[in-house]
């Protein structure tokens, strides 16, 4: 199958893998398990916490198909088969008392993860609930968010509404250029990383662990997050419901997450027909 060329295809999850629902569509189900069955391996690359990430990763069998989990933003990458870390991104716990008082009178929340549950500092808004939503964790508010976060983490989440979040992405990229890494993964949502921290770098980092070259590899995604990995992939491809900014930067657009892009792209590679259910 010509798909067979790109070993490996690296997938947004909200907007890109599942549809509206937060749902693996059964036909791009059946498509990623034909590619899986013929040698490919899957990266599910999100900006999402590990725990937010690993019922998609049961679903597609990555554990036995040795697929991989890139969660935080590429912050940690995860070896299914083996079920270990292969790499992790720790940010500084010195900068969360400054970014706390910096953000603690904008009307936006903040939050890290601790095992299943997210820890919310400043406020609840109907942002960090649906952080909490997608990625089916209970939201644990903190009267003293800086005190309580004494524990390793990869990366802090700011939610608040897309005017708010842009001033505050121009305030904190400019106080922290050169050491932390700030960027809108969606206009409500605002990441702060360790600095390097992107999709694109891990992707690299782990290709070059397991001998897998660059040109082939795919990269799918519909988000600000996105662009880096589809810009670094052999085949950028970004779905028709993304931003022009993110099918810009790509090789080529395919059909929205609610028409089964993904499984479209892989079916055309493959030069086949779209599955269906009863081929299962």
């Amino acid at each position: 199958m010509i798909f067979m060329f790109f070993k490996i295809i690296a997938l947004d999850i909200d907007g890109t893998l599942t549809n509206s629902r937060k749902e693996i569509s059964p036909e791009t189900y059946l498509t990623l398990m034909r590619y899986q069955q013929n040698g490919g391996k899957i990266i599910l690359a999100s900006g999402r916490p590990t725990q937010g990430i690993v019922p998609h990763a049961k679903k597609l069998r990555l554990d036995e198909y040795g697929g991989y989990i890139l969660s935080y933003n590429g912050g940690c990458v995860i070896d299914c088969s083996t079920n270990s870390v292969m790499f992790r991104n720790k940010l500084p716990l010195s900068y969360v008392p400054e970014i706390y008082d910096i953000i603690k009178d904008y009307p936006v929340g903040i939050n890290t993860y601790e095992g299943d549950k997210i820890i919310v500092g400043n406020r609840i808004n109907s942002y960090t609930e649906l952080e909490g939503r997608i990625n089916g964790m209970e939201l644990k508010f903190v009267e003293n968010f800086p005190e309580y976060v004494n524990f390793d983490i990869t990366k802090c989440l700011l939610q608040g509404e897309p005017d708010v979040i842009l001033k505050l992405e121009k305030i904190l990229s400019e106080k922290y250029e050169g050491r932390l890494g700030i960027f809108k993964s969606e206009p409500f949502f605002l990441e702060i990383v360790p600095l390097g921290v992107d999709k694109a770098k891990s992707i690299d980092r782990l290709l070059s662990a397991i001998g897998i070259k660059t040109d082939e590899c795919i990269a799918c995604g519909d988000g600000f997050n996105d662009i880096s990995m589809i810009e670094y992939a052999g085949l950028g491809v970004a779905m028709s419901n993304a931003s022009d900014v993110v099918k810009n930067a790509a090789d080529y657009v395919t059909l929205s997450n609610d028409d089964n892009g993904i499984a479209y792209l892989l079916c055309r590679l493959a030069n086949t027909s779209m599955p269906v259910l009863a081929a299962v």
